[in-house]
């Protein structure tokens, strides 16, 4: 794979510029990243796979930062004007965390768009979403920033993986978020309902999931799988939320195969 990406700025309806990089070259996949994060989520994967299209989204890193309104449905109409200037018409897309969420949107709205897609530790949403714990809620919220740093890597991934791979960790936050922003991207996932669009996913779909997250609880893996027509599902042993850092390389293989790479 080339060493030097492809980098730009899409335009999204509202003006916002929005900055995209490609990696690779050949039918591309679309790496979508969690809340308040930009690419750089995908830095430690994204090499497994030949051709690569991620994107700050609004707010994050060479993005703009309207102070307006933010959404998991407004995320994949800023996907399609990225995918739009870099004349992809059809791609796969595979999104993790909130990215996963965003990816329900981006192929049940643009079905057209989407090849095959990857869902990972991610929810519907909404009612039928199931939550995480309001002990974990108030782990992350009531502590100093070092100390919910800590929890969140504990969240993210379990002890033994993080002894033996000390980081940096690029999944605990963009840098730089104003702070709009990073109430924007919380309210955008927190808000996020797309039960109801889910049967209407014509995209081969595969559907994984660690099953010791308590950040998006495992709960939600079965439930997507069967709202989603011709998705299938597979969980991880013991993982945690980064279960697409963690597990690698067998997360990245059961990708690629799913995706004929």
């Amino acid at each position: 794979m080339s060493t030097l990406p492809r980098t730009g700025h899409a335009v999204a309806a509202d003006g916002t510029r929005l900055a995209y990089q490609w990696h690779g070259t050949g039918r591309p996949l679309v790496l979508l990243a969690g809340q308040a994060n930009d690419h750089t989520w995908w830095d430690r994967t994204r090499g497994d796979f030949p051709s690569t299209i991620t994107m700050d989204y609004r707010g994050t890193g060479a993005s703009d930062a309207p102070d307006s309104a933010y959404s998991t449905p407004g995320f994949a109409d800023d996907l399609i004007a990225v995918l739009d200037e870099l004349g992809v018409g059809e791609a796969d897309v595979y999104g993790t965390s909130m990215g996963g969420r965003v990816a329900q949107w981006v192929a049940a709205r643009y079905p057209g768009r989407v090849r095959r897609l990857v869902l990972g530790c991610t929810s519907p949403g909404g009612k039928h979403g199931v939550e995480r714990s309001n002990d974990v809620r108030l782990a992350l919220a009531r502590r100093s920033s070092a100390e919910a740093r800590e929890t969140l890597e504990n969240l993210m991934y379990t002890p033994a993986w993080r002894a033996a791979n000390p980081g940096p960790y690029r999944v605990l936050g963009a840098h730089g978020m104003p702070p709009h922003a990073v109430r924007g991207h919380l309210v955008a996932s927190n808000t996020h309902d797309a039960w109801d669009v889910l049967p209407e996913i014509t995209a081969p779909t595969l559907v994984l999931h660690g099953d010791d997250d308590l950040l998006a609880p495992p709960a939600n893996a079965p439930l997507l799988t069967e709202r989603i027509p011709d998705a299938r599902m597979h969980l991880f042993a013991g993982a945690r939320h980064a279960y697409f850092d963690e597990c690698r390389p067998k997360s990245s293989e059961l990708v690629s195969d799913f995706l004929g790479c």
